[in-house]
């Protein structure tokens, strides 16, 4: 049994109302997918987090370095990719395309050995995740915060325990966003912020002094993550703990995080720094540091499920039996993607998402849907379909 055919998909699913953040306005989403068959006829599936049609360029250069491997041997596999592309891609799109190969083996390789991926990793520490409500995102230029109290009275009858929110529009509009969801939500539900690293450091100071009083879980992305030492200097001056790493690629890159001690936090996206293969590792580093790692997901319901997977392998704290939740980002916006292209549904029950005990990711992908959606599927054996 080796591996036969890659084919990928660039998926594309136009939003009814766009919507923005401190950065980049979405008015779609378009999101790779990868599909891994092999000789006899097993097939798993990847996501990777990026843009999708520089992704499927990616995993067509390193197509050639995967046909004909055993897909058991996903180590081996992740190191050769790793290789490949060592001399001019340590980070970015690349290493994302490596991501969405190397999750969709994992997924096979459950499938071949008719485990969850959980059990692969080593073992689930936990059977329920606490999700977080991704979401309150901007959607009028004029009155940014305008559907904020609809928005959270829907995720508070939903039964999320824990909702994050977007800031970086201004120090001074911030405060009062803030302020006022905290009001809405009251004392029993965890916020967090989020500015897409919007501020310099004197601004995001100042907004950490102005929003302490109201109780944050975390501010994520404050400042450009570039600035390792001015991540340092910001926790030195917040009792706000401060999150980062989705823009962090491979277990180098969060080392330079972890060791510049930039974060309270870390946030590794699976389907870009470098696969489930990598994120084992990146965990077992931040636990050498004692940080907490809580992955960033985006895109469709296969990049939920790799991190549902991932965070019930997390170990607990040291010396402790029971450590507090664990968190799994659930983004709440318009995705259809998210919704339709696989089943069974995610399933939220008293606040928690159980993980999938089923073969591989615990999924199957609604190739109807798939088709729908699809904008570009290639067979890299020189046909496109």
């Amino acid at each position: 049994m080796v591996i036969e055919k890659i084919e990928t998909y660039i998926l594309k699913d136009k939003l009814s109302k766009s919507f923005f953040f401190s950065q980049w306005e979405y008015s779609e989403r378009c999101i790779c997918v990868v599909k891994i068959t092999t000789s006899d006829g097993q097939f798993g599936w990847g996501e990777g987090y990026g843009p999708a049609n520089i992704l499927n360029e990616g995993i067509k250069f390193l197509e050639p370095y995967i046909i004909g491997k055993n897909p058991l041997e996903n180590e081996v596999i992740w190191s050769t990719m790793y290789r490949k592309t060592l001399d001019f891609a340590r980070r970015g799109v690349l290493v994302a395309s490596m991501s969405a190969i190397d999750i969709a083996l994992w997924d096979l390789k459950g499938k071949i050995l008719n485990l969850p991926v959980s059990t692969l990793l080593g073992g689930a520490h936990r059977t329920k995740i606490k999700p977080y409500a991704t979401g309150l995102y901007f959607t009028d230029h004029n009155n940014p915060s305008r559907d904020f109290e609809e928005e959270v009275a829907k995720y508070k009858s939903q039964g999320f325990k824990a909702i994050k929110m977007k800031v970086g529009l201004g120090v001074k509009e911030d405060y009062e966003n803030v302020k006022r969801m905290r009001e809405l939500l009251g004392d029993d539900i965890d916020l967090m912020i989020d500015s897409n690293h919007a501020y310099t450091l004197r601004e995001a100071v100042s907004l950490c002094k102005k929003i302490e009083q109201f109780d944050i879980s975390w501010f994520e992305e404050p400042i450009s993550p570039e600035y390792y030492q001015q991540y340092n200097e910001l926790r030195s001056k917040t009792s706000i703990p401060i999150a980062g790493g989705e823009c962090e690629y491979l277990r180098f890159g969060f080392h330079q995080l972890l060791r510049t001690k930039s974060v309270d936090i870390i946030q590794p996206d699976i389907c870009a720094s470098g696969g489930l293969t990598e994120a084992k590792r990146i965990a077992a580093l931040a636990s050498t540091y004692g940080i907490e790692t809580v992955p960033h997901t985006w895109g469709t319901s296969i990049g939920i499920h790799v991190a549902l997977h991932f965070i019930a392998n997390l170990e607990n704290i040291p010396g402790r039996m029971k450590s507090p939740d664990f968190l799994i980002e659930y983004d709440q916006t318009e995705n259809g993607l998210r919704e339709r292209l696989t089943y069974p549904k995610i399933k939220m029950k008293d606040g928690m998402i159980e993980v999938p005990t089923t073969p591989g990711l615990g999924i199957e992908v609604n190739e109807d849907v798939l088709m729908e959606y699809s904008i570009v599927k290639q067979k890299f054996n020189g046909t496109f379909i």
